[in-house]
């Protein structure tokens, strides 16, 4: 079984090769489609590294609507060649790369009108399952069934009886962005790529027109040094514009923001054994399962302000609850809402104004020589998009590269996850952790669930609950900082666990317990504990303030009422 550590000195390693060799490829931007970029070089046999300025996907990868989907609203825009692009990576998740990570959902789409909309949507949705068929990797979900009223209230009560004169249910599937990315890291560094998150990019090396290397400043330990590099490959996403600055070169494209909010709310407030997808008058509205909540979302407003930490403001936070409880017979209020995020996408400009209509196609680009840029796309089809960025790069490099290879290279975690999910049972009476928690923890490291239960057999209180947010061990924050590459405490509350938006308190109450265990890996000490712990709390009182804003304006400004934390 192949896997790789992220640990404190594994960075600092990382760090000190970078610096001393040249690359092949040096991928800037830790988020889905750097993550991806890199394991794609890796297994070619190329010398890789990645540097991220923050925390792997601290950006957009961790604040997506967790869906792993095709499209099915690129059907009615007739992008064929999206939605079936899509849907055959869907299958590749599930079935080949991530099974541990990857899975189905099903959703309800209410039905309104009598007659031609059965027909229309049916149509629609009877296509989206042949596509799937077609890819060749479709099998491993339910095809779509019609429902009438009677049955779509008998899976979803939550629903007002006038809301719906029937009804379609279909599947997807779904998984924990962050904890993805974080997993595709680990894979590439499995392979033999250098990884660095803290670890910005201030500026490029040229010589003459050509890229060679970048600046990157260590923003854990301190000081400046120089990556060389045969060819970079900027993946920044909302941020592509202004890594570009670095040389003076804009680019061919241009990245315009598009930012999307989420609700957070328990599980026992929507009473429904399915999703749920509606239609409003400018996108769609989706109710996602999330283990013991609903993720209800999204926007998909034009947001030009602060990109490191777009904020949800009041009319946002209203404006979900209004569409939902438009179909909801018990409305949600503002008290049930547990958590509230906020992401944006990095959209490739168009003519349009709208950004629900601008493109969710990607492109790739060489503007000088040693650079390549990679931009737009979604989520599901990060890998193609890394493939084409790196089939670009080998263009600039003076040999022969073998073709990609990722379809047939799965996840670390993922071999041998169907055999441990079939021995649950046994795992639970070996470790004496109840069924469900090792259900929990095979749905989050899959086969590496030995290293994480390994830490308990160390030292059995890791066994324990985390006091304050009782669905995580308190051994995942220890793995969290000593395998998965956590510097901070926000990266285990908001990224590692999601414990920032699964809780009433915003991770508040387990932030000192957290701290202190991390602090033993990291090797902090008191001073530093307190920093993490009151930057963290800072950090939940501005998005809690941010969020009784009016508009985007005085939004983004609570919100940078908290600094970003830097090591003592």
């Amino acid at each position: 079984m192949r896997t790789a550590t992220l640990g404190p000195a594994e960075r600092g390693a990382a760090l000190a090769r970078m610096a001393e060799r040249e690359l092949d490829i040096l991928v800037v931007g830790g988020g889905v489609v750097g993550a991806g970029t890199a394991l794609d070089a890796a297994t070619r046999g190329l010398v890789t590294g990645i540097v991220e300025a923050r925390d792997w996907a601290a950006g957009t990868s961790s604040r997506s609507s967790k869906l792993i989907h095709g499209g099915l609203r690129y059907l009615e825009m007739l992008d064929f060649a999206l939605v079936r692009e899509a849907l055959k990576e869907r299958g590749l998740l599930l079935q080949r790369l991530a099974p541990h990570l990857v899975k189905p959902v099903p959703f309800l789409y209410p039905l309104q009108h009598r007659g031609w909309e059965r027909l229309y949507a049916g149509s629609g949705v009877a296509l989206y399952d042949a596509m799937s068929l077609s890819s060749g990797h479709g099998r491993g979900l339910p095809v779509h069934r019609h429902l009438t009223r009677k049955k779509a209230l008998r899976v979803a009560p939550c629903l007002r009886k006038d809301a719906l004169v029937g009804a379609l249910q279909y599947y997807d599937a779904q998984m924990d962005d962050a904890r993805y990315v974080t997993t595709l890291v680990r894979t590439a560094a499995a392979y033999g790529a250098d990884a660095a998150n803290r670890a910005r990019v201030v500026g490029f090396l040229r010589e003459g027109e050509r890229v060679v290397g970048a600046r990157v400043r260590d923003l854990e330990q301190g000081g400046e040094f120089e990556i060389r590099a045969r060819q970079i490959v900027n993946a920044t996403g909302v941020w592509t514009d202004d890594t570009q600055q670095l040389i003076a070169e804009r680019g061919q494209f241009h990245v315009r923001a598009s930012k999307g909010i989420h609700l957070v709310v328990p599980k026992d407030r929507i009473h429904s054994t399915t999703g749920l997808i509606l239609r409003t008058e400018k996108s769609v509205l989706f109710v996602i399962p999330w283990g013991r909540h609903w993720i209800i979302g999204t926007t998909d407003t034009d947001w030009d302000l602060d990109k490191a930490h777009p904020a949800a403001s009041s009319a946002d936070i209203d404006y979900l609850l209004e569409h939902v409880n438009s179909v909801l017979a018990v409305p949600l209020t503002r008290a049930d809402v547990q958590g509230v995020y906020a992401g944006l996408r990095p959209l490739l400009a168009g003519e349009s104004d709208a950004t629900s209509k601008l493109s969710r196609e990607h492109t790739v680009a060489h503007p000088v020589p040693g650079l390549v840029v990679v931009a737009g796309g979604k989520y599901t089809t990060y890998r193609v998009m890394a493939k084409d960025a790196v089939d670009e790069a080998v263009h600039g490099l003076s040999q022969r590269v073998a073709d990609c290879v990722t379809e047939d290279v799965p996840l670390v975690g993922a071999e041998g996850y169907r055999a441990l999910w079939n021995g649950r049972a046994q795992l639970a009476v070996r470790t004496g952790l109840h069924v469900a928690r090792i259900e929990h923890l095979l749905n989050r490291y899959g086969s590496l669930v030995d290293e994480v239960l390994a830490l308990v057999v160390d030292d059995p209180s890791l066994g324990e609950p985390l006091g304050g947010a009782e669905d995580y061990l308190r051994a995942e924050v220890v793995y969290a900082a000593s395998h998965e590459g956590a510097r901070h405490l926000d990266d285990v509350l908001t990224r590692r666990t999601r414990i920032s938006i699964e809780t009433f308190d915003r991770g508040a109450r387990c932030a000192r317990e957290a701290a202190g265990l991390m602090a033993q890996v990291l090797g902090w000490d008191a001073a530093q504990v307190v920093k993490e712990v009151e930057h963290y709390e800072k950090r939940v009182e501005a998005e809690r303030e941010s969020q009784l804003q009016p508009d985007d304006l005085t939004a983004d400004a609570a919100r940078l009422g908290a600094p970003e934390i830097q090591p003592i």
